[in-house]
This record gives C-alpha cells, structure tokens and sequence, in this order.
C-alpha cells in the first residue's frame, strides 16, 4: 500500500464511470441505455420495444378477459403462447446473426471489455446489432429452456395479475390498477434476463457463470410468489393463504428493489443456503466442509425423518432415531479414510496424522468406545421409554421428568462456568480471566501454571460428552409428546432432538434448559400454544431463537464499531463521515430493522464499501465462498505454514477440548499470532468427538496497512497474555473490546523461531577469513571421509537434496504436500553461476528490508559468460542457462540476445586453438592427462583402506604435481589421522587397535585424500587465504568464478555437492566461532560437524533442501544473505521450538460482512484497485488482514489447508 488515510477514492473515476453504466442494466435487467458512445436511436428503440414485449402480450390476454372474450384460463394460455414465440423469435434471430458474422469466440462467455467496446451499427437488424442487443445462449439446452419458461412466465404472471384478482384481494380498483402496473415492470424485467440479455447480478455468487444459471434466478423467484396465488386460488378459503397472497402481492412490486441491492441469493447460493438451514435447525445437523457433503448428508438425514415418521412404534422410533443421531453425528470421513487407506488418507489431509493418539483414525479403540456408546444409549433409551415414559403422571415438577431437569440445569452451569475459566477473558471478553496464565515467555512454565484449569476442562469434558447426551435422551425419551408422535412436525423435533444432543452437546443443553425454565416458569399453569407443540419443535424453535439473537448482537457490536470507528479514527474519518452519521442517528429504526432482517435471514451484513452504509447481504452458506476449502496463492513462505499446520491441529484438537477458545460453532473464525505469521483458522464442521477445520496462512511481507494492523493485533494480545496475574478491577477491563478480535489463549506449537544477523565483523572481519581456509580443508576431510563410511553402508545422501545437510536419503517423496502449493525448488548445479543464488537467506516475498536483490530496474536475465559455454561445449550440459563471468571481463548487452561479450569465442586463425589455462599439451609432461583408466592402482598397506578410498574420476584433476606439492603443508594431517581414527571403529565391526593404527600410518590412503582434497581447494579458488567478503559470499552461494579445475570439479556434482558442502560448513563454523568463542580441540570439532550433519541444513533458501527440511521439521536452518540496499551481509537462523502462539476469537458477522462487500466490489463493481478504501488498514476491524484471507481470487492467502478433521474427545 502507497497510499493511506481518508482520502482513498472509493472508485476511481474509470470505475466510477463503468459502474454507473453497469448499475442501469442492472436495474431494468438488462437493456443497455446508457453506452459511453454515440449509438443510432433504434438501438435504443429495439431494446425498449424487447423490454415492453410481455406487457403488450399480457395486456391482449387481460383486455380479452376483461372483454370477455376469453376466460382467465384461455387468456393467460394466449399470452404465454405469444411471449413462446417471440422469445423463439429472439433467439432465431441471434443465432442467425452469429452465423452471418462468423464470429468465433463463444457465446455468452462474459467479458467485461465488452462493455466497453464501441460497435459499429449499420441498420437496425443488422448482426451487430442484433449481437449488442440479444448475444444468445452458449448452450442448446438453455435455448431450449429459456424460450419455454419466458412462455410459462408470461402466462402465468398474466393469470397473476388479473385485474379481476386483484380487485377480490384489496377490494379497490385504484389499488389493484398500481399494483398491476408495477407488477408488469417487474415481470418485464425478469422476461428481459430470460430472453434477451442477461444483465449483471449484484448479487453474485460464483465468479464465473459457466452454466448460465444467472437468467433463472428472477423468474424462479416470481414464479414462488405466483405458486402462493395458485396455492390461494385452488384449496378453499383459507384464512392464512390468502393474508400471506396479499402481502406477497404488495412484496412483488419491490422485487425490481430487492434485485438491485442484491438481497435476493443466487440460484446456487440459495439451495446450499436452503439445505444448510434444513440440515442444521431442522434435522440437527451441522454445516459440511464440502457441498458434496452437504448435499450427501442432507439426503440422509431426510430419509431418517421420512422413516421416523412411517415407523408405527413409538419405542422404535425412539432407539431408531438415537441410534441414527449418534452414527450420523460421528465423523463419517474417517470411515473413507479407513477404506483408501492411512498412506492415501495422510496425502489428502496435506498433515500427517499422529497414528498413536486416540481419536485420528478408526481404529480398534475407537470402534469399541463408538459402539459402546450407541449401546449404552439405546439402552437407557429404551428402558427408560418403556418404563418411565408411559407413567400416568407427567408433569415436569412432580413427574420423573423433574429431576432430570435440575440434573441439566446444573450440567449447564457446570460446564458453562468450567469453559468460562479456561479462556482469557470472561463474561463475552469484557474482564481479564484471573485464574489465566500471564506473563509466560516459557512453554514449561506456562503448562505449568496451567495445570489446574487442565484439570477443571478434563471435569468438563466428562460432562459435557459422557454425562450430558445420557441425561437428555433421559429427558427426550420420557416425554408426553412421544404418544402423539405421528405427525409430520413431532417427527422433525424428535428426529432433530435425538441428533443434535450428540452433533452438539452443548447447544443441545442450553436449549433443554431454556425449555425446562420456560416450563418451570409456568409452574402448574399450561402454555397452550407452547404445549401444544411438543418437546421436539421447541427445542426447534429455541434452537432457531437462540441462533438468529446471538447472530443479532454480533451483527450490532460490529454496525456500532464501523459507526464508531469512522469517526473516532483519524485515519478512517472522510468528509462524508458526519453526514453518514446523522443519517445513522436519524434513521435508527431503519438500522435496526436492516440488522435485524439479516440476523432472521441468515445473512451477511454489508457494509457499503466498509463504510456506514448497510445493507442486507444475499443468504449464503457459513463458509461464504463457493469453492473447495484450500485453494491458496502459494509462495516459498507456505511451505512455514504447512510446516506448522500439523502441529497446530494438535494444539487446537486440545483447545476446543478444553473450551479454551470458547463455544465452537460451524463459522467461527480465528486469528493466531506468532513472530511474523499470521494464522486465519475456520471452522466448517462439528460432531460429536471432532471438528474440521480449514488453517490459512497470510502473506509475510508486511506492507504499510499489513503492520498497522499486525501491529493493533500484537497490542491486543500483549494486553491479555502479558499483564500481571494481579489486577484491579478497572485494570481488569478488556480495553480492546471494541475490536472485532477477542483474545483467548495461547497455544504451545512445534514452530520455527527466525532470528536474523547482520554480519558486519563477522565476515569482513581479516583474522576470521583467514581460519576460513583451514576450516574448509578440515570439514572436506571430514565430509570425504564420512562419504566413504556412507558408500561403504549403502546411506549416501541424495545429491538433488543439494549441498545444505541432512545425511539421510531424500525423503521428499514421501511428503505430504498440500492441495495447490507449489514451490519453485531450486538445485545447486554444478559449475553455475547464477544471480537465482545471489538470493537473501530470507524468503523471496517477504522482509523486503532484508532483499538481497533489488534491482532497479527490474529483473534481469543472466549473461553467459566463457567458463558456461566452455562446460557446455565439453559436459554437453545444454540445460546450464548462467555462468559466472570471468575476472575483468566486461558484460554488456550484444547483438548475440543474452550472451555477455565476454562469453563469445573470438576469431582466430585456421590451425590455432584458444584454451584456458594456455599451455602446451604435447610438450608439458606434469598435467595429469591420463585417464580413470590409465591411473596407477593404489597400494595400500592396510586392508581396510579400500573402505575410505575415493573414486577413481576425483584423481584426475588437471593441475600440476608442482601447484600440489606447494599447497601440501596446507593439508591437515592430524585432523585426518583423528578423523580416520573416529570413523575406522564404524566400518571395522569391533574397533581393533592395531587396525587403527594401520589405517592412520597408511601413507597411500593420506596421499589419496589430501590429492582430492588440495585439487578442490584450487578448483574452487580457494588456494589463496579469503580477503574479500563479496567473494566467501559467491563461494557459498555456488556462484563460484572460473579457475582451471572447474571444470573437472564439476564433471562430477557428488564431488562439486561435497566441496560446497563443506565450504558452508566452514563459513557456520566462522559464524559459531565469532559469536560463542573457538572450537577447542579436535574432539569439539568433530560433534560440531556431526550436529551439523544431524540436526542443521546449511544453505540457501532457494534451495530444494531448504523447502524439504522445513517440511521434515529439521531442528535448526541457517542462510547466508546479501542486503544490496545496506550493503551489508547477513545470517538467517531457523530454530524449531515449541512456542506459544497466540489465538483470539474474532466477530463472524464482521468477517461475513467485509467478505460479502469484497464479493460485491470485486465481482460487481470490479474495483480491484490495491489503493481502494475497503483495503485500507483499519485497526478495529482489521480490515486487511479479513481481505487477504479471503478465499482465491478476491483474497489472496497464501497457504490454506484442506478441511483438517482432529478429534476433540
């Protein structure tokens, strides 16, 4: 973000102009009236003469009727069969006009540039213009089904509004002639979007409308009001039918109004948002993770209902429905999970499960405990029926009913006063818990002092899941109503009773309490109303209550922090801020009554453009969005989120075990804090024993609205988990209340804790660059020596896994990746120099401050340069795209596309060659010159020296005996006799002294390594001590200049990886030395280079091993990075540690409400400006980070997992 403040456009002008095009179309449903450019007046005459088309055929049926010339019937018949034919007409006529045009592209694909074409117009019919006004279908079938129903419509919406039918419902003739004239505009609108052009929804659902549902969605809503009038019409007098047609008739003429605010839900919308409302509060349901789940689990669930309601028994209906309430509450995913497999199972939940813990897969365990509950329950179910429940006497006071009921009140008390205590605050978040842990920074002390609530949520777990489902199937199965049960409404309630006390336990309870306080209040007095509807539809119906009361207090703390805040906060205070907020005052009511009809409704409330101005969102399911769960915008940064994901699912199973996050409801949202990473956590789905979740990551590169709010968030918990225990009462006070983010505990998760450097006197420091030359050549023999015992037990390490660490072969393969989260992983190839590791050992997206590379301008491709082509020429490594360049050689663009200058070869004369190094091959004798083949055998006096010997292509270097023989005193002896004498016991069996002492006096075997290991250190360039900080940099970075061995170094990438391996294993060992002290003695030296290989990846981050050891959760990562800006170098430290990450609650209804305007804004007004307003921080309601988490493409998370299912028993 560039730009802040109050002054961000809300639409730029382009946007504004576009909208106010778009908005009319809109509004008539779908004529163009409004262009931008100059069009001939027919286009305008066609598109009115299309629009008023069904009122003339409906206005010939109605003056016949009214004639008498045709009864209503016949009329209403003439009129459909009319619009029938002109609607075949229209489409005749547009796929005609294709034809005639021969345009190619599809039809009816929607493209938003085609509003912003200007078309050339010839006549009036001409195929252009007959394109512009009615493009046609992109498929037969809606060809087919559109001209059918636009004739069924008009038919019908004739019969609907007779004249006659109208003056028998409101007995005046005035009130029936407007009623009729509005109802036509509305008919005439919804046979425009049928038939001729469809015009964009404000109330968009899906981003794309791939199967043109879009044109249905206004004719399905009238033809519901029309099948009311019918419904009026044909069963009798009906007192209730013909009330609800009369105000369905006066809510007609508003749908035109309820369209263009985009009330009215998509087609697709409503029926997920139908069957989710079925599913939940009339069946017991919960919301699915998947709408293949949802339309799976609704299907059953009604058939139980159907069943319960034929089922003659009132004892069988009772054991069927506990018995199908406890299976159909379970998590029936672990059942697929069993079927494919656990090894299938792990790969589709993107997080390895913990086999050993009780509750992750359908094993032995759990089977016995499942089934002893449903027989348990069953049981006591049919008992008590059988027994109890036919007991003359049946009042809740004095009946059997009664203490069952003080049981559930002090259940309900119990478990709400022992959840209250195990969050941060209490009492809706307003006081500070006392008993809660602060000021913690250790995990160990923290669980700790934790240890006591841990007791009190073990309390309410046995309550809660064990004693309370048995004490209201108790309460349910020695009901009264049970003997009236047969009838469709008592059928639902207990079907829906026997399932939610197990779906969810602790809504379940609070109703029954609700109930038996309503009937404790009335004391021996009856409610007939209420009594007449049976146990089961009030548990419904207070279910519904309490659902649609709690959804209306959150709806209104978020209206009231939005009113507050835009003028409160500097920042957000427009100039429109004090009109906006007169008109709030001033039209309380009207507020009130929006909150209010979108808590009824189920729906989002929009705030327009965040701002003030609320309107009623259209209803949609609890996850918002109609894609699967875990797409994301995958970056290097992802692989840190799905990394902690696994354990983070192991710390929330706990949580919501404990009730430390609070009561957990399908559509509640989190937020978790730690370092840098922000963790957005959605609950899809809840059953009895587990829930699922979806876990984002947000991006970790903090722009400027990014830090404001990361910032207000870090204040918000540092206020909760950071004050002392010991507090007053006005200390007590949460001061962020206010904020849509309420904190609640905090959780010890396995995470990688980063800590960055500056290595300034460090590594420009002369006497640390000067042991760097005799650190190298001791972790080379080192790492030499360890390949050989490696080789000799068969555990080399994979060389794609890249020079970083890790000894063990790559297990990459058997990662567990997550649904759409790629990462570019990158290789060290031999012999490359490449600006792609000239990369911060920082993540390439985020902690711009510490960019290693920022090029100004802009990206450029690498030169090759002669040591890159001279490797392709003899490697025939034609996939080597960069090189380094040579010293002095000077790049610049050439004629020759991306090839440095340098890089050509010259001309020359016939008969003359050019090499480098130039020598002269056939008279010089000293360069070794033979080939593997030809090279001497090697004697060597101990047997057991063949274990440690090398291969044969390492001995071939191409450098004089003379250069080695000068670099000999370089090699260090002792540390390769101690060396030898710690790995020789490894591949000897029982360690033998005398075979030691042969191994280290074994002088061709010293021979052997110290040749391989002086030829990589002139190869490398290291035969000279390190001066210069820029070139230990390049070495690291595998961007290593031309010398005359390279090329031999790199013909073999095992001894290439291991040269660079032990470079950076070198330079970690100036970094240790500088910051802890020196290493003393061979024996320190020695663990360090084997906890190097055991516990560190040592490279860089775009590197494949880096992404792999985050992923295999290595305990310590370290980086070496370059900051152009500062110039300065830097180190890069990732520790794997158990931290405390911090979890708060945040508003729902303020999440909806932000997620419907960017739905809105972005699929309808089409402001995806990245300075628009609705993204700016706002510290309250944390605006930003509500837009990234949004699901792809409005949002733009860039790790979200698959729905996780975690026990919670």
């Amino acid at each position: 973000m560039v730009r802040m403040g109050p002054d961000v456009p809300l639409l730029n002008e382009y946007k504004q102009e576009f909208f106010w095009k778009r908005f009319p179309q809109t509004i008539l449903g779908g004529p163009r009236f409004k262009l931008g450019y100059c069009a001939p007046p027919y286009v305008y005459v066609n598109q009115a003469v299309l629009f008023l088309t069904p009122w003339l055929f409906g206005g010939i049926g109605t003056l016949l009727c009214q004639l008498q010339l045709l009864q209503e019937l016949h009329a209403a018949v003439l009129s459909g069969m009319l619009m029938f034919a002109a609607a075949a007409g229209v489409q005749a006529l547009a796929l005609y006009a294709v034809r005639r045009s021969g345009a190619v592209e599809r039809l009816g694909v929607p493209n938003v540039l085609v509003d912003e074409e200007e078309v050339e117009f010839t006549h009036c019919v001409s195929p252009e213009t007959v394109r512009f006004i009615a493009p046609g279908k992109r498929f037969g079938l809606n060809v087919v089904l559109h001209t059918v129903l636009a004739g069924l419509l008009c038919g019908f919406g004739t019969w609907y509004v007779f004249l006659g039918r109208l003056t028998a419902l409101y007995g005046s003739i005035g009130v029936s002639l407007v009623v009729f004239v509005l109802t036509w505009v509305a008919l005439c609108i919804a046979e425009y979007s049928l038939v001729v052009n469809t015009a964009t929804e404000t109330a968009t659902f899906q981003a794309q409308d791939t199967y043109e549902i879009t044109p249905l969605t206004r004719p399905l809503y009238i033809f519901v009001f029309i099948a009311v009038d019918l419904a009026d019409r044909f069963s009798g007098p009906v007192p209730e039918l013909q009330v609800a047609s009369q105000v369905l008739h006066v809510l007609f003429l508003f749908l035109p109004l309820l369209w263009a605010l985009g009330m009215l839900s998509p087609l697709d919308a409503l029926l997920l948002w139908g069957m989710e409302q079925a599913l939940v509060f009339g069946l017991g349901g919960s919301p699915m993770s998947s709408n293949l789940r949802l339309l799976w689990m609704f299907g059953i669930s009604v058939g139980i209902a159907v069943c319960n309601f034929f089922i003659p028994s009132t004892l069988g209906v009772v054991l069927f429905s506990v018995s199908t309430g406890f299976l159909l509450s379970l998590d029936l995913s672990q059942v697929c999970t069993l079927c494919r497999g656990s090894r299938r199972a792990c790969r589709d939940h993107a997080w390895p499960p913990p086999p050993s813990a009780f509750g992750w897969n359908l094993g032995c365990r759990e089977l016995v405990l499942y089934l002893s509950l449903l027989l348990v329950a069953m049981a006591e179910a049919g008992l008590v029926h059988h027994f109890i429940g036919s007991a003359p006497s049946q009042s809740l006071i004095k009946g059997p009913q009664a203490p069952v009921s003080y049981l559930l009140l002090i259940l309900f008390c119990l478990c709400w006063s022992l959840r209250e205590i195990q969050g941060a605050y209490v009492f809706g978040g307003v006081f500070l818990n006392p008993l809660y842990p602060r000021g913690m920074s250790s995990v160990q002390t923290f669980k700790q002092r934790s240890k006591a609530l841990h007791v009190a949520a073990a309390i309410r777990r046995v309550l809660l899941n064990l004693v309370s489902p048995f004490a209201m199937i108790a309460f349910l199965s020695m009901d009264k109503s049970l003997e009236e049960l047969h009838t469709a409404s008592l059928s639902v309630g207990f079907t829906r009773a026997f399932r939610v006390l197990w779906q969810s336990s602790e809504d379940a309870l609070l109703q029954m309490v609700v109930v038996i306080l309503v009937r404790l209040s009335a004391g021996d007095n009856t409610l007939p109303g209420w009594d007449r509807l049976g146990t089961g539809v009030q548990l419904l119906l207070v279910g519904l209550l309490i659902d649609r009361l709690s959804q209306f207090v959150a709806k209104l703390k978020f209206t009231l922090t939005v009113l507050v805040t835009s003028w409160t906060e500097k920042k957000q205070r427009r100039q429109s801020a004090g009109t906006l907020l007169s008109l709030n005052a001033s039209l309380c009511p009207l507020v009130l009554s929006v909150v209010t009809l979108s808590a009824l409704l189920s729906a989002p409330l929009l705030p327009l453009f965040t701002l003030p101005i609320f309107l009623v969102g259209f209803p949609r399911p609890q996850r918002c969005w109609p894609g699967p769960v875990g797409t994301a915008c995958p970056c290097p940064d992802s692989i840190f989120y799905q990394q902690m994901s696994g354990s983070l699912a192991s710390a929330l199973r706990t949580a919501f075990a404990r009730g430390s996050l609070g009561s957990l409801a399908p559509g509640s949202h989190f937020l978790g804090r730690f370092q840098d990473r922000m963790v957005w956590i959605m609950i899809l789905e809840r059953g009895y024993g587990y829930c699922t979740v979806n876990i984002k990551g947000l991006e970790l590169q903090e722009t400027s609205c990014h830090t404001v709010e990361a910032r207000r968030v870090d204040d918000v918990f540092e206020a909760a988990f950071e004050r002392p225990e010991r507090l007053g009462f006005t200390q007590g006070l949460n001061v962020h209340w206010g904020n849509v983010l309420t904190p609640c505990a905090a959780l010890p998760v396995r995470v990688y804790s980063d800590a960055r450097n500056v290595l300034s006197g460090i590594i420009d420091s002369h006497d640390n660059l000067r042991k760097l030359q005799d650190d190298f050549l001791k972790s080379l023999v080192w790492l030499l020596l360890r390949y050989c015992v490696q080789k000799h037990k068969g555990l080399l390490w994979s060389v794609d896994e890249g020079p970083g660490g890790g000894g063990r072969k790559s297990q990459s393969s058997q990662l567990v990746q997550t649904t759409g989260q790629p990462v570019e992983s990158i290789v060290v190839e031999s012999n490359v120099s490449s600006q792609r590791f000239r990369q911060d050992s920082s993540s390439l997206t985020s902690f711009g401050d510490w960019s290693d590379e920022d090029d100004l301008f802009g990206p450029q491709q690498s030169k090759r340069t002669v040591a890159l082509v001279s490797a392709e020429a003899q490697l025939g490594q034609t996939e080597l795209q960069t090189g380094p360049s040579l010293p002095g050689s000077v790049e610049m663009d050439s004629l020759f596309e991306n090839m440095a200058l340098s890089a050509l070869q010259p001309l020359q004369p016939l008969g003359l060659g050019l090499g480098m190094p130039a020598v002269d091959k056939g008279q010089n004798t000293e360069i070794f010159k033979e080939s593997p083949g030809s090279l001497p055998h090697l004697n060597f006096s101990c047997p057991k020296s063949e274990v440690f010997n090398l291969p044969t292509g390492w001995r071939t270097a191409p450098l004089l005996p003379s250069r080695l023989l000068q670099l000999r005193p370089l090699f260090p002896e002792d540390w390769f006799r101690f060396t030898l004498g710690r790995f020789g016991p490894a591949v000897q069996g029982e360690a033998s002294e005398d075979m030691s002492k042969g191994l280290k006096e074994d002088e061709a075997l010293k021979e052997l390594h110290t040749q391989v290991a002086l030829s990589c250190l002139i190869s490398l360039g290291a035969e000279s001590a390190f001066t210069s900080p820029s070139y230990v940099y390049r070495l690291y970075c595998g961007d290593v200049p031309w010398t005359e061995g390279l090329n031999w170094l790199s013909s073999s990438k095992e001894l290439y990886q291991l040269g660079l391996r032990a470079f950076r294993y070198s330079f970690k060992l100036l970094f240790d030395q500088a910051s802890l002290g020196p290493i003393e003695g061979p024996e320190e030296l020695f663990s360090t280079l084997e906890e190097y290989e055991r516990d560190w990846y040592i490279g860089l981050v775009t590197e494949k091993g880096w992404h792999n050891s985050v992923l295999q959760e290595k305990p310590f990562l370290f980086s070496l990075g370059h900051d152009l800006a500062m110039g300065t170098y830097t180190g890069r430290v990732l520790s794997l540690q158990e931290q405390l990450v911090q979890v708060g609650r945040l508003n729902g209804e303020g999440v909806r409400g932000q997620w419907a305007n960017l739905s809105w804004e972005l699929l309808y007004a089409t402001n995806d400006d990245e300075e628009r307003y609705s993204i700016q921080a706002h510290p309250f309601m944390l605006r930003n980070l509500t837009v990234q988490a949004a699901d792809p493409p409005l949002g733009y998370p860039i790790y979200s997992s698959a729905p996780l299912h975690f026990p919670c028993l």
